[in-house]
């Protein structure tokens, strides 16, 4: 899971709960998402890649550089 790359769709911040879809596993899952970088802002539709994973369902995500 760590490594890969999905986009935003609920912004993700500082006392927010965000959401990101991931392709995994032949599709595409929604998973919890937090910012690696407290207090940063990740827009909805950014493209982010995932620094840690806690199962089952919660990322922890920095923005891609693409």
């Amino acid at each position: 899971m760590v490594g890969k790359q999905g986009r935003v769709t609920g912004k993700i911040g500082p006392g927010l709960v965000g959401e990101v879809m991931i392709p995994i596993r032949g599709g595409v899952e929604a998973f919890y998402a937090h910012p690696s970088v407290p207090d940063e802002e990740i827009a909805t539709g950014s493209i982010v890649v995932v620094v840690d994973y806690f199962p089952p369902r919660t990322v922890y995500v920095a923005r891609a550089l693409v």
